[in-house]
């Protein structure tokens, strides 16, 4: 049997903690900067926790059997 493969794209994006939860890169970063108000620039900088429900999702794709 061949091997169960992660999703190449999953691997780029998403970073499972020890605990299980997903960290992920904060939207609205890529460019605009100036538009934008500086307490949205302050709160998206880093990493964030991913929703539970959107976690599900990408879990998948890190095990897709289990």
């Amino acid at each position: 049997m061949p091997k169960m493969k992660t999703r190449s794209g999953a691997k780029k994006r998403f970073r499972l903690t020890g605990s299980g939860k997903v960290k992920m890169a904060v939207a609205f970063k890529r460019h605009g900067m100036r538009k934008r108000p500086n307490k949205m620039l302050r709160q998206h900088v880093g990493t964030k926790i991913m929703s539970a429900q959107d976690a599900a999702r990408v879990k998948k794709y890190f095990m897709p059997n289990g």
